[in-house]
């Protein structure tokens, strides 16, 4: 068990950190440039967005510009830390450091959880559009062709993670840069057969906010949970050739990505359709918007769009759980069974990871309406509740590094401390949205008791250690 794990908080330790980890360091920096911006571009946002469009008409360009604020200032957070102190566990570590053992395990575990459950989802949903192309084929053929392909190349060499990546978000990227090209030829009428739409769409069919605020805040929570996976650009820079400067340089050049791809879209979307034409919630807003402009075959190529945005999920969190747990385990937090690292990779943990997934994929088939619902509601607020740490961890290790080693300070948070109590008063306040939401209000209460158990096994494991040294 690791020193860290061992000492309560609050006395003098040496931080854990991935200092002559066993871990590869074989992705380049191109590798974390693309898995930070691919990170942030996922079927939620191709195909969830619809939902928030549905709910927020026109006002869904504030709410992703709101939710995409808070998102920055939370990858502005752990990018100092992260820069400051790389490790494969990323916040978790920086959660530990700051709170004690008990946070990092909380963080850790919970993060882990989400990230497993996601690979199910993600499996299901590709499997889905290949049955929509090879009619007849068992979805469940699908679902394990894709978990053998990117469990295996999990297996091997990081720098297979990498490129799968690098090459995943470069097609997604060129999808996206295409769809904006379009969309802003076809809103200034420059695009043939086109006409400027002005302001129509914004304005009219009930106004901007044609839901009033109650629509812009389910707008707002669907723009939260579209935002998740930026968080593991951090967890991949520990293996990287030169952490401290690639977790900088990604973190740093995510922040203007975030307004073009997220908030451009929505604007372009909104401008071109009118918020309530059903083809947005029913074909998904991308979709709907292609075929507005005469795109031959918008749907499939939607589909194909959307089918590597879901594989890139898969491979990047069956990555960023494995090497969570990883992180647990090397700090004691976890079957020390999955602390073997064999080849410059946790393969066990990366077996454990998959099979977990997997069997949260066998659950969806078995259990649809019960034991696979409550999972996802289970993690429906464990982004927000991760962000929460990474917050209360910043405001604390900020003032320590400032002490200790301002050398370190590659990253600063902006406007600290005040921007962080902002921070943290928005993740609070988009808990406390959800919990008054009927649709939401159970995600909360499942997310809370699994963070409650959480927490108090890791307290009574912190307990425990503290009183055996």
């Amino acid at each position: 068990m690791s020193q860290s794990t061992l000492t309560p908080p609050g006395q003098q330790t040496p931080p854990p950190t991935d200092a002559g980890s066993p871990l590869g360091n074989g992705l380049k920096q191109r590798h974390l440039s693309m898995i930070a911006l691919g990170g942030v571009i996922g079927a939620g946002l191709f195909v969830g967005s619809g939902a928030g469009i549905a709910a927020a008409g026109p006002s869904i360009v504030l709410a992703y510009a709101a939710s995409g604020i808070l998102v920055m200032f939370v990858m502005r957070m752990l990018g100092e830390m992260s820069a400051a102190n790389p490790a494969s566990g990323s916040f978790s570590v920086h959660a530990e450091r700051a709170i004690g053992p008990w946070a990092g395990f909380t963080a850790g575990w919970m993060f882990w959880t989400l990230l497993c459950v996601g690979v199910a989802i993600e499996a299901i949903g590709a499997a889905h559009i290949m049955t929509g192309w090879f009619p007849g084929t068992p979805s469940w053929m699908w679902v394990l062709v894709f978990m053998a392909v990117f469990c295996g190349s999990n297996l091997a060499a990081v720098s297979n993670f990498g490129e799968f990546e690098f090459w995943f978000a470069t097609l997604k990227i060129g999808a996206i840069a295409l769809f904006l090209g379009l969309g802003v030829l076809a809103v200034l009428g420059a695009l043939p057969g086109t006409g400027a739409p002005g302001t129509a769409n914004l304005l009219h069919d009930g106004g901007f906010l044609p839901n009033g605020v109650e629509g812009l805040l389910v707008g707002l929570l669907a723009s939260v949970v579209a935002y998740g996976g930026l968080e593991t650009v951090t967890i991949a820079a520990a293996e990287s050739e030169n952490p401290v400067e690639g977790v900088a340089k990604a973190v740093k050049t995510t922040m203007w990505r975030i307004a073009i791809v997220y908030v451009g879209s929505m604007l372009v979307i909104v401008t071109l359709l009118p918020w309530n034409d059903p083809a947005v919630a029913a074909d998904g807003p991308y979709a709907a918007t292609l075929d507005h402009l005469g795109i031959p075959a918008a749907g499939q190529i939607m589909n194909v769009v959307i089918l590597i945005a879901l594989l890139s999920a898969m491979n990047a969190n069956i990555y960023g759980s494995s090497r969570m747990a990883y992180s647990l385990v090397a700090r004691g937090q976890g079957p020390k069974a999955l602390g073997k690292v064999t080849g410059r990779v946790p393969r066990r943990a990366v077996l454990a990871s998959s099979g977990f997934g997997f069997t949260t994929v066998l659950l969806s088939y078995w259990y649809p309406d019960t034991l696979f619902a409550w999972l996802l509601n289970m993690v429906g607020g464990v982004i927000l509740v991760v962000w929460g740490f990474i917050a209360v961890s910043q405001f604390v290790l900020r003032r320590r590094l400032e002490r200790e080693a301002p050398g370190k300070l590659v990253v600063r948070m902006w406007g600290f401390p005040y921007l962080t109590w902002v921070a943290l008063a928005g993740v609070a306040g988009v808990l406390v949205l959800m919990a008054l939401g009927e649709d939401t209000r159970i995600q909360v209460i499942f997310t809370g008791g699994l963070t409650v158990a959480l927490a108090v096994t890791g307290w009574v494991l912190q307990k425990r250690a503290a009183a055996r040294v």
